[in-house]
């Protein structure tokens, strides 16, 4: 095992990512495994270099002593000096005396001027928050622009150089009137300072503190998750779901599994899989990764999405019975159950041999936590990415599909001529919910699932099994527990399904849009915090209403989706219950995030933007 070369505590140099400078840091820890340094700069940003990222402090004293060409005003005396002697040329030893003081002032000065390119110029913002240098405003001459002079606006002392970024909260049409002035100095900071544009929901840095309880929480939650979620579907399937009955009746495992509902399945995964690799649809870049490339992607979700609704459709033209789901809706579960272990199994076999570079942020080099909380950051076979494919094909489909299903199943369970209204409702919010994400299927690039999470047993099983087996259960509640619901609830209903949709649509394509282009105008009225990794955070908007109106917004659908199976029984809310505490959870994940990624600044911004989801859960 290599040695390292810095200890714990040491203050040395750091370079700052994306960029050529170096910083004064402490060494806080160093992971063996990844040969990487944790590192604190003096504005409380923790990061992870390679050694070679790291100098000590005296190679940069080296410099200061040796240097000769920093001196402006040596070049210019050098230039100016004549090569015959002056008859009015002062005595020798008065010149050496003059000359040895004018070198004391050119070190003195060189001194001054080296300490100024270690300031962290890099964190210069641009295009929508005033022009600051360390958080210092910039030195202004009497018409108000900043002066050209660089050496004129760094003359600051040695602590207030290390002083946390301040904060502008002006309306960026006033900021973006500055980028004109200074346009060519921030073309090249933005250059250098590219790679530093992050999201609360990118990867920061490898952490060390294990979510979900850590190894015990991983292990207890991969077997309670499964076994909960066929309680719940054999409650379901119950005339009378009482608690009293509680569990109930378990059937055999034979009853369970069966070997064509298994090629069923997998016939549906492989169709999906088909219509991915379609060349149809544009091809987009993801965010930056830790070394800087940009994976690519094909948009055609939305086009899936339509060429299965054709191929379900003539498949029932040609005969097929759509209520052989309903009836083996359980073995159906096991089989995708059974796939997620598959596939677990095989990431979690090729993350054994993938590059430190491909890891996700949380893995934590524990066998049983990484295999459930995923290792590798992006699996490819080829250009087929195996998490960005199962986040929304297989499953959330699948969900539109099984609500279609127990659509055609009410009708013939009950007798139906037409299905009830509660079902209508059902269907239809979550048809818009589906067909909104195919549709805006670029936001996904950007969230904490694509971003920061491994891909292993967590999203796999929520993504092939949570989400079409357990977001169906109120379609597949009312089969057998039928709901009247009048037109003047329904109507409520609809407006609350609406009211949820329009905060959450418009609350992501803000986000999604300041991401894309924080310089658009369109976004000039909003206000933004500057933080020290050259990322905004929004403050007005619908981001200043709650720090997550997009959380909000889905739980108000949530329960939109829920209401219409009456008060009966609690287990269609089961999913309003579980969702509020899923949110809660990511939103508490996204905090501890933040506030490790941007230090104090995210302090001012929680200072601005008080409530986390709604104002009473905080």
């Amino acid at each position: 095992m290599p040695s390292r070369k810095f200890a714990d505590g040491e203050v040395v140099r750091g370079r700052w990512p994306g960029s050529s400078l170096y910083y004064e840091v402490e060494i806080l820890s160093h992971d063996s495994q990844s040969q990487l340094y944790t590192v604190k700069y003096k504005d409380g940003t923790e990061l992870e270099l390679k050694e070679n990222d790291i100098k000590p402090l005296t190679s940069f004293r080296q410099r200061k002593s040796g240097s000769t060409s920093s001196s402006p005003s040596r070049r210019r005396g050098s230039r100016s000096r004549s090569r015959s002697r002056s008859p009015g040329r002062p005595p020798r030893s008065s010149r050496r005396s003059a000359s040895a003081s004018h070198q004391a002032d050119i070190k003195e000065m060189r001194k001054e001027v080296l300490e100024v390119k270690l300031t962290p110029l890099v964190l210069k913002p641009f295009g929508n928050s005033l022009s600051r240098y360390n958080g210092e405003p910039e030195h202004t001459e009497r018409d108000g622009l900043p002066p050209r002079n660089t050496e004129e606006k760094f003359h600051l002392s040695e602590e207030s150089r290390y002083i946390s970024t301040q904060y502008s909260l002006r309306p960026r049409r006033e900021e973006i009137k500055l980028k004109d002035i200074d346009s060519k100095e921030e073309n090249i900071v933005a250059t250098k300072g590219s790679t530093l544009w992050k999201t609360s929901e990118e990867p920061a840095t490898q952490t060390k503190a294990l979510e979900f309880g850590g190894v015990p929480g991983a292990f207890l939650i991969m077997l309670g998750l499964p076994a909960f979620l066929f309680l719940l579907l054999l409650m379901c399937k119950q005339k009378e779901p009482r608690l009293l009955n509680f569990p109930p009746p378990l059937p055999a495992l034979s009853d369970l599994w069966e070997t064509r509902v298994f090629g069923v399945y997998l016939l549906w995964f492989f169709l999906q899989a088909l219509f991915y690799l379609l060349p149809i649809g544009k091809v987009v870049e993801g965010m930056p990764l830790t070394d800087g490339r940009r994976l690519k992607y094909r948009l055609n979700g939305f086009y899936a999405f339509l060429l299965t609704a054709a191929a379900i459709g003539a498949a029932v033209f040609w005969g097929l019975e759509l209520f052989y789901v309903y009836d083996h809706f359980l073995q159906l579960a096991l089989a995708a159950f059974t796939s997620t272990v598959g596939l677990s199994a095989y990431l979690a076999v090729r993350a054994a041999g993938a590059p430190p570079a491909a890891l996700a942020p949380g893995s934590s080099g524990n066998a049983v936590y990484d295999f459930f909380i995923g290792r590798e950051l992006n699996p490819r076979i080829g250009t087929f990415d195996l998490k960005y494919f199962c986040e929304l094909r297989p499953g959330l489909i699948g969900w539109v599909v099984v609500n279609l299903v127990m659509l055609l199943a009410e009708m013939k369970e009950q007798n139906r001529a037409a299905p009830s209204l509660a079902m209508i409702l059902v269907n239809s919010f979550q048809l818009l919910y589906v067909v909104d994400a195919l549709w805006n299927e670029e936001a996904l690039l950007t969230t904490m699932d694509i971003t920061h999470d491994g891909f292993g047993f967590m999203l796999a099983f929520g993504d092939l099994v949570w989400v079409p087996f357990i977001y169906s259960l109120q379609a597949f509640y009312l089969v057998n527990h039928p709901n009247e619901v009048s037109w003047p609830m329904a109507s409520l209903i609809i407006a609350l399904k609406l009211c949820g949709y329009v905060i959450f649509r418009c609350a992501n394509s803000q986000k999604n849009a300041f991401r894309k282009n924080p310089s658009d105008p369109k976004l000039a009225h909003l206000k933004t915090i500057h933080t020290s990794t050259g990322k905004n955070l929004l403050v007005s908007g619908w981001w200043g209403f709650v720090r997550h109106p997009n959380y909000l917004g889905d739980l108000i659908m949530a329960l939109a989706w829920s209401l219409p199976c009456g008060f009966k029984h609690i287990l269609p809310y089961f999913y309003v219950i579980y969702f509020a505490v899923l949110l809660v959870h990511r939103e508490a994940r996204d905090e501890r995030h933040c506030r490790r990624k941007y230090g104090l600044a995210w302090e001012k911004y929680r200072r601005h933007v008080p409530y986390r989801i709604i104002p009473y859960i905080y």
